[in-house]
């Protein structure tokens, strides 16, 4: 890989940037109402069923990753996206404290560098668009190059919405001639980075010296109690499993199942569609995932399961949506309790749930942390207990995974494509990247009347009047 910029991209990002920068001080002079309509019809162009699917069928054919009808159902996520781009304020006082006198305006962030992950070519760029429109940023899209053209096509729908409406095109642009070294370049020189994709690109995000969104690794693992509707959890499992042939890292890693409904619970997902792999089957399929140093193979990503068990040696009936594997431990050491990114999941069984909390420790030491886990379960102690010892940014009670954590219509999570994971997963931020990070905010304080405790208020048992003297 090159090392530095051939003359023709350093050309193409000066131009790029410098476009940028032009469109985005024209969208800052915007009024909320003009905002809004852009957004509406920048979302429009991609998100419409027609269009959608043409995209979905692209970017499959182009990346040879992922699930065509499961992906088809992404554009509901621009959906949700821009309903909550709708109902918050972008332009001037955006809140109003009166009791603290403070009044909060908002201001663009400038020009944003957009990383865009192979298995989203379409869903980022749109996602990204509406949320950078309604902050008055604008964004220079830096494509994956295995499924660039895909992207491409989803800049240019958005572009050509965009001159119907009279703004600039320029504020959405796509990289042509790119590679690593032009998305480092970019994410260095542009004024904020959302980094979407692998470790080694969230990694260079943050060392660009750039301000940075980026993700961490996932590796969804749901506890299925004694409390659970075991027809929900099953099916469940298989939405968040199958979506997308598993290429998310939010689709189901791990099960961890009370020892009491264990084998019920087993024949659930078998009429959901799972296929439950002997142990010489699950020592097939672990040389075909990984190899034998405990590096993810690619081959296997993100494919069919038909596809997946064929690759290892075996066949599996056409009906069958995912495999399942009986976990043979948790922890490092134990590559089925880490991310598998493709459809399979494996299922861990427990006796109490404290060691169901001590299983949940092992797996995210072992990988995922900062990321997302879920509960199936009636029991709010249990719930309780769980989201007090998880070391993840979301935790799902009774949904899909890979469905619900970066926001639905059935729950109150921010509408996203971008999940933060906090500390744990080297992430600045533990939230669903949304709105409020694409803008500045200018904090105006007025002064209020004194909010000054007594030292005795203060200090509590550890206050003594006699050494204030």
């Amino acid at each position: 890989m090159a090392k530095e910029l051939t003359h023709i991209q350093r050309k193409e990002l000066d131009e790029a940037l410098e476009k940028a920068r032009k469109a985005q001080a024209i969208l800052e002079t915007y009024s909320q109402e003009k905002v809004d309509r852009l957004c509406q019809a920048v979302a429009w162009a991609v998100a419409n069923r027609k269009t959608f699917l043409g995209l979905t069928t692209m970017g499959i054919e182009e990346s040879k990753l992922g699930d065509y009808e499961s992906r088809i159902n992404k554009r509901f996520k621009i959906r949700g996206i821009l309903r909550d781009a709708l109902r918050s304020k972008s332009v001037g006082i955006i809140e109003e404290i009166p009791e603290k006198g403070l009044v909060k305006y908002a201001k663009p962030v400038g020009v944003i560098g957009s990383v865009v992950p192979t298995t989203n070519p379409a869903l980022t760029p749109a996602g990204t668009a509406v949320y950078a429109i309604k902050a008055r940023d604008a964004v220079i899209f830096s494509p994956h190059p295995r499924a660039k053209n895909t992207s491409f096509e989803t800049v240019r729908l958005m572009r050509e919405a965009l001159k119907k409406e009279g703004a600039p095109e320029d504020i959405l642009q796509c990289l042509q001639n790119v590679n690593m070294t032009m998305t480092q370049t970019l994410m260095a020189e542009c004024d904020l980075v959302l980094a979407t994709g692998g470790q080694g690109l969230v990694r260079a995000a943050y060392s660009s010296g750039t301000p940075a969104y980026g993700v961490g690794a996932g590796n969804s693992t749901m506890v299925i109690d004694e409390t659970a509707n075991l027809e929900e959890a099953a099916r469940n499992t298989r939405l968040s499993k199958t979506s997308d042939f598993g290429s998310g890292c939010s689709a189901d890693g791990n099960l961890v199942v009370d020892s009491r409904i264990y084998d019920d619970f087993l024949k659930q997902l078998e009429v959901e569609g799972a296929y439950i792999a002997n142990e010489e089957e699950r020592e097939m399929l672990r040389k075909v995932m990984w190899d034998d140093e405990g590096h993810r193979l690619a081959d296997t990503v993100a494919i069919a399961p038909q596809k997946l068990a064929k690759i290892a040696g075996f066949e599996i009936g056409e009906d069958r949506k995912f495999i399942a594997v009986i976990g043979d431990g948790v922890g490092k050491g134990y590559l089925f309790s880490g991310e598998k990114l493709t459809t399979l999941l494996a299922i861990h069984k427990y006796e109490g749930f404290e060691n169901a909390l001590k299983m949940i420790e092992k797996i995210y030491d072992y990988g995922g942390k900062g990321h997302s886990c879920g509960i199936y379960s009636f029991d709010d102690e249990h719930i309780h207990q769980l989201a007090m010892l998880a070391p993840v940014s979301r935790m799902m009670v009774r949904q899909p995974q890979s469905k619900a954590n970066a926001g639905s219509f059935t729950n109150g999570m921010p509408m996203t494509s971008s999940l933060g994971c906090g500390t744990w997963g080297g992430n600045v931020v533990s939230e669903n990247v949304n709105l409020k990070h694409y803008m500045n905010i200018t904090w105006v304080s007025k002064p209020i009347s004194e909010d000054r405790p007594s030292d005795a208020e203060l200090f509590g048992e550890f206050y003594n009047a006699e050494l204030e003297e």
